[in-house]
């Protein structure tokens, strides 16, 4: 029974598998490029700096260095191993050749469950964003706008985006990425403009003091030890 929860199993490229059992390479590097940046600058950029800020004031910055910097031994770690293991499958397979089969099978069902939170969490935000705009234009109730926790009923624009996203997917793997590469080019020249016309008003004395809250071991949801 141990030797079946631990076995391994090697990794096989492309090549090595008929050509009915591989998965079509549809994407090209700007495409691949385009994944990544939307990846690194989300919505967490757009929707969660005013929360940290409000938190920790200044001294949110430590922490934007900190994910960095544990954010690119992950790149690398991932770009090691992909090229040791050039196969699909991402951490599952690397778990499985190496690890054994029920060490994959938890990375696997993790993964699913974290990408769930992740795409929630999204919407959510894009959600904030919308409910203002769709009250003021089609007077729709901000209790159908946000979930329970925020004093709502549903998250409906939350399900439509994800609904819409899930779409996009389902027509393929090259269109929606060809989709997410003109909306990175979006977000890279909004950010740009929002500096541009921002930098000029930057003062020094915002940042006094740099962490008002202190640098406590442990901070309740209103920032207080």
């Amino acid at each position: 029974m141990a030797n079946g929860l631990f076995r391994t199993k090697s990794v096989k490229g492309a090549e090595d598998h008929a050509p009915e059992h591989r998965l079509a390479a549809t994407l090209s590097w700007p495409h691949l490029i385009a994944l990544g940046i939307g990846a690194i600058v989300g919505t967490g950029i757009l929707t969660l700096i005013g929360v940290g800020a409000g938190k920790a004031g200044p001294a949110v910055i430590l922490s934007f260095v900190i994910a960095g910097a544990i954010c690119a031994a992950a790149a690398l770690a991932y770009a090691e191993m992909s090229t040791m293991m050039p196969a699909s499958g991402s951490a599952y397979s690397y778990s499985y050749a190496v690890l054994g089969e029920i060490i994959a099978w938890v990375v696997g069902w993790s993964l699913i469950l974290e990408y769930s939170l992740v795409v929630s969490a999204v919407a959510v935000g894009w959600s904030g964003y919308a409910a203002p705009l769709l009250q003021s234009w089609a007077g729709v109730p901000m209790e159908l706008m946000a979930g329970p926790h925020a004093d709502g009923i549903v998250n409906i624009p939350a399900i439509v985006i994800i609904a819409i996203v899930a779409g996009l997917l389902c027509l393929g793997t090259r269109e929606s990425a060809t989709l997410n590469a003109g909306l990175v080019i979006v977000k890279i020249v909004a950010l740009a403009v929002f500096v541009a016309v921002a930098l000029p008003y930057f003062n020094g004395a915002n940042f006094e003091p740099f962490a008002p809250f202190g640098f406590a071991k442990s901070v309740s949801a209103d920032g207080v030890e």
